[in-house]
């Protein structure tokens, strides 16, 4: 068996690096994507998704030395789900409100930002991508 997930957005905060007892590198980044419809009744919607990223090993290096808040990424990899809830990690806004994020296991990650955008480093794919609006820093998530 086996499923993957895609997901294009905008890193919400710059990159945490750090490193397993045995020596891996691991890091950890949150991507937030959103979509705009129109609801039935006419009304504008806008719908922001958080997912927390988790990379190892030598992508692990690049993405800590190369993605910052605001880059715009592709990352592929695996659902991993919470181990207490077997679904996204649930948590409690500042206002009271729930929010939730899925986390990704990264098998690949893609910088779509040119060097302008974020100073992400090497540019591995190009513009296009709707940008992710990003809340205020005391409501990411991570």
């Amino acid at each position: 068996m086996y499923h993957t997930i895609i997901i294009v957005g905008n890193v919400g905060k710059d990159p945490e690096m750090r490193y397993t007892p045995s020596g891996q590198a691991v890091t950890s980044f949150s991507v937030a994507t959103n979509r705009q419809y129109t609801a039935s009744n006419g009304e504008q919607v806008k719908e922001t998704i958080w997912f927390r990223v988790s990379t190892w090993g030598k992508t692990a290096e690049v993405c800590n030395t190369y993605v910052k808040k605001g880059s715009k990424v592709l990352v592929e990899g695996r659902l991993t789900p919470d181990k207490n809830t077997g679904g996204p990690r649930i948590w409690t806004k500042q206002d009271g409100t729930a929010g939730s994020s899925f986390e990704v296991t990264a098998s690949t990650v893609r910088f779509l930002s040119s060097r302008g955008e974020g100073d992400s480093g090497p540019v591995a794919g190009g513009g296009g991508m709707e940008h992710a609006e990003m809340p205020p820093e005391d409501e990411i998530p991570f």
